[in-house]
């Protein structure tokens, strides 16, 4: 009996999954082509990634290339504005270096002149008139030592006149005030 039941039971299944897949038949039909359809996409898109996947590599290389042929022209392009900048450098320390050579060549003629008329001048003509011209000071100086003498005697000699003068005078204004003391009559008897 647990035989024919479990064949009941079985059969029942058969006839429900019969029955289910009449119902679902087109269901899983539609499912099963989309599956089919999305296999056949999946490798549609695979055989287009891996064709993008080789442009890809293709392109990094000629990028690679560019930037190395890039990165050479850079380099050109910046040693050639060192260069650039040198020259500009060096054409400036020449321009300088020719003003200063001409200031130095006008110094030069001016020295030149200079010593010219420098030698214009006898040295020995200049030490005779140097020697000449220390005797005539020392003999000024000598005068001048004696008139600076005789100034201070005469100085000396005018003070101690001047002392006598006041002297005088004050006798002179004694005399006259004792006059004056005296009565007009002692004055004529005088």
């Amino acid at each position: 009996m647990s035989e024919t039941l479990s064949l009941n039971k079985l059969e029942k299944l058969i006839e429900l999954e019969t029955q289910l897949r009449g119902e679902y038949q087109e269901q899983l039909d539609a499912k099963d082509a989309v599956i089919d359809e999305l296999q056949n996409d999946k490798t549609a898109l695979e055989a287009k990634m891996a064709g993008l996947e080789e442009t890809i590599f293709t392109q990094l290389g000629t990028i690679k290339d560019m930037s190395s042929k890039s990165s050479d022209a850079q380099a050109l392009e910046q040693r050639n504005r060192e260069l650039h900048n040198r020259s500009e450098n060096m054409k400036e320390e020449v321009a300088a270096t020719k003003s200063r050579l001409k200031a130095l060549q006008k110094d030069l003629a001016a020295e030149r002149a200079e010593l010219a008329e420098l030698k214009k001048y006898d040295p020995q003509r200049m030490r005779k008139n140097l020697d000449a011209s220390k005797k005539k000071l020392a003999e000024k100086t000598t005068a001048a030592d004696k008139l600076q003498k005789s100034l201070s005697e005469v100085r000396s000699e005018n003070s101690q006149l001047e002392l006598k003068i006041k002297e005088l005078e004050a006798q002179l204004e004694h005399t006259n005030s004792a006059q004056s003391d005296q009565t007009p009559d002692e004055q004529e008897a005088a």
